[in-house]
């Protein structure tokens, strides 16, 4: 014996199908969008990461040098297109708790400046050091 289906459960099946067609778009969707998400997150903390290891080998390199002479170096790193600025300043006028003048203390700024995203990024880095640090 065989079972008919009558036209009304016919018809439910079939919403049944649909909504769970658009259920499932929906999650899909929402699932895809959050992959995306994620890969900028990524491909952003990525570039942070990048930034912030060519700022501190250039401020490592600038302090390693046995003699600082005031002045801009301006360099750009390999093929990456990031710009390098460093400003290196005799500080004038500085003491320390006991009142005595701290001479040949110089300061040392490397900015970074690149392009991505439509617009120009920058960053920066600075210290102080003794100008004689290196020398006997």
């Amino acid at each position: 014996m065989s079972r008919h289906f009558h036209p009304i459960n016919r018809g439910f099946l079939l919403l049944e199908m649909v909504l769970a067609i658009a259920v499932f778009g929906i999650a899909a969707t929402g699932f895809a969008v959050a992959l995306h998400k994620m890969g900028e997150a990524a491909q952003l903390a990525q570039s942070e990461l990048r930034i912030t290891r060519i700022l501190d080998s250039a401020l490592d390199e600038t302090l390693s040098l046995p003699v600082l002479e005031e002045g801009v170096t301006n360099s750009t790193v390999g093929e990456t297109g990031i710009e390098l600025n460093t400003t290196i300043k005799i500080l004038d006028d500085l003491q320390n708790e006991d009142g005595q003048a701290l001479t040949e203390m110089y300061s040392i700024q490397i900015n970074a400046r690149w392009y991505a995203n439509g617009s120009w990024q920058q960053r920066s880095v600075d210290t102080w050091r003794y100008g004689r640090m290196y020398q006997p």
